[in-house]
């Protein structure tokens, strides 16, 4: 890790606080903002984290939603997290959504995307990794939600970012693109909020070659 990084890293007022409150990342706070600003989370509710390593959202989902089902997904091992079951698994292959399946049989109220590709610093192949996680998701929302149901997906900024929000658009009664405070200033990472999962009968497929 370069030296200046890791001091800036250090200095980072979330960075700072996430540790002074227990939370894994720093990304606890850009949930912290989309919830309060969208009102997503409440006692009770059903929740699937994509991508949640090292587990800050999952973090967040049991503090502010207490006696909620929470189920997290990554590929790369998650320390335990009282209150979530965790998989380590891949978000793409159905086994692992079949597994998904079998641990939220009743469906979720919420479904949350916090997943980044393996970033190469070149923003056309990050922005494209970053739409086809997205696709990903969005087909696990519509599988998975219930009707009314939201969600969450982080999406890097790129030509294909007004597309995907139309795309999304055609599921959910709301669709907005917000940037959390809590966003480094050089990430070009947005937030696509889906409220209010239309009726089933309108998602039964995605048409991927739109992207």
């Amino acid at each position: 890790m370069p030296k200046a990084w890791r001091k800036e890293q250090t200095q980072d007022p979330y960075f700072q606080r996430a540790k002074k409150e227990g939370y894994r990342a720093r990304s606890a706070y850009k949930l912290l903002e989309i919830s309060e600003r969208f009102r997503l989370l409440r006692p009770g509710m059903s929740v699937l984290d994509l991508g949640a390593a090292p587990g800050s959202w999952s973090q967040v989902v049991a503090k502010l939603a207490p006696k909620s089902k929470i189920v997290a997904i990554d590929l790369l091992p998650m320390d335990p997290i009282a209150g979530v079951e965790i998989i380590r698994g891949d978000i793409t292959r159905a086994e692992y959504v079949e597994q998904m399946r079998q641990m939220l049989p009743n469906g979720a109220d919420l479904v949350l995307c916090d997943a980044a590709p393996n970033t190469s610093g070149i923003a056309l192949v990050d922005h494209a990794g970053s739409i086809r996680l997205g696709v990903a998701a969005l087909r696990i929302a519509q599988q998975f939600l219930k009707e009314g149901g939201a969600f969450v997906v982080k999406i890097f900024q790129g030509e294909d970012l007004t597309k995907y929000v139309q795309m999304t658009k055609r599921y959910f009664q709301t669709v907005q693109v917000f940037r959390p405070e809590a966003s480094r200033k050089e990430s070009t990472e947005h937030y696509v909020v889906g409220l209010k999962l239309k009726d089933r009968q309108t998602v039964e497929s995605i048409p991927v070659q739109d992207i």
